[in-house]
């Protein structure tokens, strides 16, 4: 049998995918990360399934629950929160699991700095403001970040930035982007983004962390910043009314009414 990673998107029960809904209504046991995820995600699973919260458990005895119940020849789905590509501890289960010769495969999920981003109505890539954004975590009690991506290094793009697992350390967050930022740079905090609870912080890299202490967040938040987040910006190249389109059909095959292949469109025989 396959364990199938499954992200659960940010939380809400309505934004997982359908492959997702499908997976978990036919799962026999279901591994869910508790302190993240709203038990109404759960409502997707049938009523038999064995639901395993994994929040007190150590990633050897995860992995050891997901390959047992794939050897009983039981449909496993491990859930992760938002999408498995960041910060779910993905490669470290699979790579195990490999090892001891166990199938998986990856369902994506939404990730949560979309969900905050959606959640206020802003584009993080402007056209003349921003056209990267940069994914990354800071370390209190967690795992060494690489010498190569200290925040200073990345604040030096002045792309839109996104911190995660950082919310207990934005006062000193913010200071030390402050230098490429600058102070009246905005900011959003989204505390648990879709789920009940929900909080939504906006503000500047000199007034973030005042909000933030006094709403007492701590942890289920994520951290947005720069410039994209003002709604200002250029406008892009590729809708340009002043933009050349002749021959743009010809090259792409596409029928310019139906948006079918135009060889495809004609009649045959």
């Amino acid at each position: 049998m396959t364990v199938h990673f499954v992200g659960a998107g940010p939380g809400a029960a309505d934004l997982l995918t359908v492959r997702a809904t499908r997976l978990l209504a036919a799962a026999d046991l279901v591994l869910y990360p508790g302190t993240y995820l709203d038990a109404e995600v759960l409502a997707h699973c049938g009523p038999t399934a064995e639901l395993v919260d994994t929040q007190h458990l150590d990633l050897d005895r995860i992995v050891d629950l997901l390959a047992r119940g794939a050897a009983a020849g039981r449909q496993v789905v491990r859930l992760t929160s938002g999408d498995p590509s960041l910060y779910s501890a993905l490669a470290e289960q699979t790579r195990r699991l490999s090892a001891a010769g166990v199938a998986w495969d990856v369902t994506p999920g939404v990730p949560a700095y979309a969900a905050a981003a959606a959640l206020v109505g802003r584009e993080l890539t402007v056209p003349l403001v921003a056209q990267s954004v940069v994914l990354t975590r800071t370390r209190a009690r967690s795992t060494a970040m690489p010498e190569s991506e200290s925040l200073g290094r990345f604040a030096a793009t002045r792309a839109s930035l996104v911190l995660h697992l950082a919310i207990r350390r934005i006062r000193a967050l913010m200071t030390e982007i402050e230098p490429e930022y600058g102070g009246d740079c905005p900011v959003v905090v989204v505390h648990r983004a879709s789920q009940p609870g929900e909080l939504v912080l906006r503000g500047t890299v000199a007034t973030i962390a005042d909000a933030v202490e006094r709403a007492g967040l701590r942890q289920a938040a994520v951290i947005l910043v720069g410039r994209a987040l003002g709604g200002e910006g250029g406008e892009s190249y590729l809708y340009d009314r002043s933009r050349d389109r002749t021959g743009l059909n010809d090259r792409t095959g596409l029928n310019d009414r139906t948006g079918l292949n135009d060889g495809a469109s004609r009649p045959t025989g």
